[in-house]
């Protein structure tokens, strides 16, 4: 009876476990992406423009098409 008892408190205590660490990934994710946003064309641009260029579409496209690629 105890070996039944201990291994339902196994599997709960994991269950627990799982449903709370995706929770806390998603809401550490979520935090992560207001922080760090992911570049966009717009962020190209304006990178671009800091540097004294004034970039056309075809080079923010190949940028971004460059950029894509690694990842």
């Amino acid at each position: 009876m105890q070996v039944w008892v201990g291994i339902v408190i196994s599997i709960g205590a994991l269950i627990i476990g799982l449903v709370a660490g995706f929770f806390i990934a998603r809401w550490w994710f979520k935090r992560y992406l207001e922080k760090n946003p992911p570049v966009n064309e717009k962020m190209i641009r304006e990178m671009m423009r800091q540097m004294g260029r004034t970039p056309s579409e075809k080079q923010v496209r190949q940028i971004m098409s460059s950029m894509n690629q690694y990842k």
